[in-house]
């Protein structure tokens, strides 16, 4: 039997051991590369509507659909408006009346309906102040401004009263924050804010919340999933990916309920008895398909010029598209 040299014969080992290695090594750069970058854009940390956004990253359901999802905090819905208008976002979480600024100029499209019934917002008040919704009548409420959604929720209320529009007064006070100590110092009678903000004083024993808008509007798209268009057109497949993964993650949320409680606790650095609180209140507010209700989108249209957002109703079809919902064809 013929020898072969010791040094021939590490070189040709070397040779095998490269040839035998290489197709892995080369798929795991590629592996990494297939991850797609998606930037979403949320209104507000700590508000228990946006957890999927932490939900999905928490428990790679994004990943498993290849993306690399970035999540970025705002200080209110326009700011994402200007950041999505700015190239900054890709994909972002808006109210449903938002739609409105595409008509003003942000290149975006709604790309799903994300949740229906807004028991994301409440009215809370004092543990002494007014007992019922009849007794708010000519009492004095903040919201966060003029033409908001606050604002519109407000005046629905008291026409659903019967007292018109301006049955209750309306203070116009900002952040959660500076209504919590308006409402504290007992210089307004109630506060419609984000469900946290009324969790809070129930926590903390000085208030309760009285209206959950959820109960009084079922038929609404209090919160849409929009696209940067330009994003939408050079990655329809992210887009599609994204949904599949966020509706997935729904899925998660409904079937894990001590997990998702967790993950809340924990990224939005809130307390055991709100993450519990907002999980047990708004965990059925979420749409589970991404379609569009045409009576929801008829409230949402009239809600653009109740607001003072448009002067007329538009066509509200030229504004959203379920082309890349998970069922779509």
């Amino acid at each position: 039997m013929s020898r072969i040299p010791i040094c021939l014969r590490l070189i040709l080992l070397g040779a095998f051991a490269l040839a035998a290695v290489g197709p892995f090594a080369s798929s795991r750069p590629v592996q990494a590369q297939a991850l797609t970058k998606v930037r979403i854009g949320k209104p507000q940390a700590a508000t228990f509507p946006f957890v999927p956004v932490d939900v999905g990253i928490a428990t790679g359901i994004f990943k498993k659909h290849g993306l690399d999802v970035e999540s970025i905090d705002f200080a209110g819905g326009p700011r994402v408006q200007q950041a999505i208008t700015a190239n900054a976002l890709d994909i972002a979480i808006g109210s449903g009346p938002e739609m409105a600024f595409t008509l003003k100029g942000v290149p975006e499209i709604g790309i799903a309906a994300m949740a229906d019934a807004p028991y994301a917002i409440v009215l809370a008040v004092l543990k002494d102040g007014p007992k019922s919704v009849e007794d708010l009548k000519g009492k004095t409420v903040s919201v966060s401004s003029t033409g908001s959604l606050t604002y519109w929720l407000a005046q629905n209320l008291s026409r659903q009263q019967g007292w018109g529009i301006d049955g209750i007064k309306l203070a116009p006070l900002g952040t959660t924050a500076a209504q919590t100590a308006a409402l504290k110092t007992r210089q307004i009678d109630g506060m419609i804010v984000e469900a946290n903000g009324g969790y809070r004083l129930e926590e903390d024993g000085s208030g309760r919340v009285l209206v959950q808008f959820g109960d009084l509007m079922k038929v609404f798209h209090v919160y849409l999933l929009y696209a940067r268009r330009a994003f939408a057109e050079q990655n329809p497949d992210a887009v599609r990916a994204f949904l599949t993964a966020w509706f997935e993650t729904i899925t998660y949320m409904n079937e894990h309920r001590p997990e998702t409680i967790d993950i809340m606790r924990r990224t939005a650095d809130v307390s055991q008895f709100i993450a519990t609180r907002d999980y047990d209140a708004m965990i059925g507010m979420f749409n589970r398909t991404g379609r569009f209700n045409p009576e929801a989108l008829k409230v949402v249209s009239r809600s653009f010029v109740e607001m003072g957002m448009l002067p007329s109703e538009p066509d509200i079809g030229a504004l959203i598209t379920e082309k890349y919902l998970p069922a779509a064809k």
